[in-house]
Formats: structure tokens, C-alpha cells, sequence
């Protein structure tokens, strides 16, 4: 197969070479990938396979430059978000339910993302995707008529991968940079329930349980450094390829900040005029809350609203703390050990009960501490998952 170009246009020679002896894990059935392309889609299949299997319940990811924007399983979709797609949310199907809860994440972030889903793609699906900006999916099937409708969207490029769930890959991966050959065995090691029985601080439920396990399928395939937070079988905030731990946890933050402040009265009432596209809206939406608007953008701001009037005032910092102290029950995983206690510190003030880290750093006493400090379950799962 060839590929449109390399990492970037100027790779202008670029293909696939599948390894002798080895069977394909997906076919092409639309469309010509780049490299990205398929370094996206392959990690994704991985990660929404790894997940519907460990949890039983439909997963799928919304992929950017080779990490998720966001990933979920099949669940309640929300007001907030029902409202952007003008969806009634006791009428989405569990894998169309996957797909909103992953791209709602950072909806900013999957604006052209890569989608992939752990099962069959059904027509409900594809009249979602034909509605949103989206450079290609990857699934194990697709129901009658499904091509039909992907076929017509950006004029037939949009890309369509089969991916074979009966793929076994080879033991051994190897990878060329500047002329020398790295070779390594794959890393194998089941994610399960086992991994979490090491709970240094407090009592983990249940909904904790699921949570991290879902958030380590994540981080398997999310660039490192890299950080997790989560709620209810969903992705809120995924910090990705940060030299600092506490810049992961900070900028992940962030990211479960913004999703919950989009939920908040203010923001969901702001009335946009008829014609204003989803992702102007989104993007409108996120500005509103970082409150720093130039001149400029508050004109075309009060343009993008109703009867083009004032932009409605920001929300002050006493709203937006009692805001954000709603905000619980969030789980939080890393790929690494916590080095320091201000990951810990950091993530209680977004929510946070509940932790999973390898432990093993020379600080685990103090993060220890922390966790009890602050009233956070704390587990060492004794496993580290860094993805270069």
C-alpha cells in the first residue's frame, strides 16, 4: 500500500511493508492514508479493543498526532453534549454513545481527529461522522450501507480501515532511527483487575475500579509523559508528551476543567445565531471560559451571537471555584511514578478521589501522605506504561 507521504508532505516516498509471514491487522477499503494516518489508526484500534474487552461495554477514541483527544465507553450522554449535535440523548445508541463521549473530551483538540470503535459501525454512527470534521475511522466491520453514506463525505477521501480483531501481532517490535535498528520485545502484560489490589490509601470502589482501568488502556497508547483523568467510563482530560509529570497533570487539568465549565449554566446559554457551525461554537464556547479575549475576538464574539449583542460577562473567580468544587468522583491515572506530592496536590483541586501510579519513586512516603491529606484512594499498580 502506498501512502499518500511520510510524516510530513516533503516524505514525498512513503509506504507500508508488511513484515514476512505476518498477516495483515487492517485492510484498506477507502481512501489513501498517510503515515500518520496509520500510526494513528493502529494505536487507536489498540487502545478501544484493549478497553471494550477489559470492561465489556463499547469503546471508542477520537485520535490527534498519535494520542487520544479523548476515549470512552458506551454511556449516558449528557445534556451539554446532546445539545451540540442536536441529538435527544435517551435515543443515542452504546457505540455512537462512545464516539460523543470521546470527542467531547477536547472537542478543540478532535476537530479532524482519526476515530476509532471496538465494534461494528452502524448507519447511527455514520450519519454522526458525516456531520462532524473527521479525517478517517477505523473499526472491525461496518453494517449494510454504512459505506455508502462515508463514501460521500470530503468527495470520497475520507478515509476507511477494517481492522482484523483476530490479529495477532509479532513478539518482537523493532524500529529504525538514524540508522540504527531498536529492537524489543512486545510488551504483553494483560491489564486487569490484579493490577489494582495494591491500594496503599483508602477503599476503592467499584466506579473507581473501572475508571482507572480504563485510563491505563489509555495511557498504553498516549504519548509519554502522559496523565489520565476520568468520570463515569469517560476520558476528561489526557495529558500527553510533557518532559515534567506535574506539567501532564497540570495541562490534563486544564482540559477536565473546560469540560466541566462547559457544562455550566452560563456557558450552555449562550444563544448563537441560526448558521453558527458546531465547532464555532465549541471554539467560542472555550474562549468565553479562558476570559481573555482581545478587542478583535470580542467583535466577532458578539457577531457570532444572537441579535449580535454584548458578550455576556465573564464568569468571576468566586463562581467559578464554587463551580469546580461540584466536580467529584474524578479518577486519575499516570504512566510513570508520581516523583513528587504536587501531582497530588494538583489533581485533588479537579476533583480527584481516587489514583493509580506504578509507585516505586523515592517520594512514595509523601505522595502517600498526600493522597490521605486530601482524602484520596491511592493505588500502586506497579506497572509503567511509557509509548514513544
Amino acid at each position: 500500500m502506498d501512502l499518500r507521504y511520510g510524516i510530513n508532505p516533503q516524505n514525498t516516498r512513503a509506504r507500508i511493508e508488511p513484515l514476512p509471514g505476518t498477516d495483515l491487522p487492517l485492510r484498506l477499503l477507502q481512501g489513501q492514508p498517510s503515515y500518520v494516518n496509520l500510526l494513528d489508526a493502529l494505536n487507536a484500534w489498540q487502545l478501544v479493543s484493549e478497553a471494550a474487552a477489559l470492561l465489556g461495554r463499547p469503546a471508542a477514541a477520537s485520535f490527534k498526532h498519535v494520542s487520544p483527544a479523548g476515549a470512552a465507553l458506551a454511556g449516558p450522554v449528557d445534556p451539554a453534549t446532546a445539545e451540540l449535535h442536536a441529538l435527544d440523548p435517551a435515543a443515542v445508541g452504546p457505540l455512537t454513545s462512545a464516539y460523543l463521549r470521546a470527542r467531547d473530551a477536547d472537542p478543540k483538540s478532535s476537530y479532524g481527529d482519526f476515530v476509532a470503535v471496538s465494534h461494528e459501525v452502524d448507519l447511527e454512527l455514520a450519519d454522526l461522522l458525516a456531520r462532524v470534521v473527521s479525517d478517517g475511522i477505523v473499526a472491525p466491520g461496518y453494517a449494510p450501507g454504512v459505506l455508502d453514506v462515508l463514501a460521500r463525505k470530503k468527495n470520497g477521501r475520507y478515509l476507511v480501515l477494517e481492522a482484523d480483531p483476530r490479529h495477532t501481532p509479532p513478539a518482537v517490535e523493532t524500529r529504525e532511527v538514524h540508522g540504527l535498528r531498536l529492537v524489543q520485545d512486545v510488551d504483553t502484560t494483560p491489564l486487569t483487575a490484579a493490577l489494582l489490589t495494591d491500594v496503599r490509601v483508602g477503599t476503592l470502589t467499584p466506579a473507581a475500579a473501572d475508571d482507572l482501568l480504563l485510563g491505563l488502556a489509555v495511557l498504553r497508547r498516549t504519548q509519554s509523559n502522559s496523565v489520565c483523568y476520568l468520570r463515569d467510563g469517560a476520558a476528561l482530560g489526557i495529558g500527553a508528551g510533557q518532559q515534567s509529570r506535574v506539567d501532564c497533570t497540570r495541562l490534563a487539568g486544564a482540559k477536565t476543567d473546560t469540560w466541566w465549565l462547559r457544562r455550566h449554566p452560563a456557558v450552555r446559554a449562550l444563544d448563537f445565531r441560526p448558521g453558527i457551525r458546531r465547532q464555532d461554537r465549541i471554539n467560542w464556547q472555550i474562549r468565553y471560559l479562558e476570559g481573555d479575549l482581545t478587542p478583535d475576538e470580542r467583535t466577532r464574539f458578539a457577531a457570532a451571537l444572537h441579535g449580535g449583542g454584548d458578550v455576556p460577562d465573564e464568569l468571576g473567580p468566586e463562581e467559578r471555584t464554587h463551580w469546580a468544587a461540584r466536580l467529584d468522583g474524578v479518577a486519575f491515572v499516570s504512566d510513570g511514578y508520581l516523583p513528587f506530592r504536587d501531582n497530588v496536590d494538583h489533581a485533588r483541586r479537579h476533583g480527584v478521589t481516587a489514583i493509580a501510579e506504578p509507585g516505586g519513586s523515592v517520594r512514595s512516603a509523601e505522595v502517600e501522605a498526600a493522597c490521605a491529606e486530601h482524602g484520596i484512594t491511592l493505588v500502586h499498580t506497579g506497572l509503567r506504561l511509557f509509548h514513544h
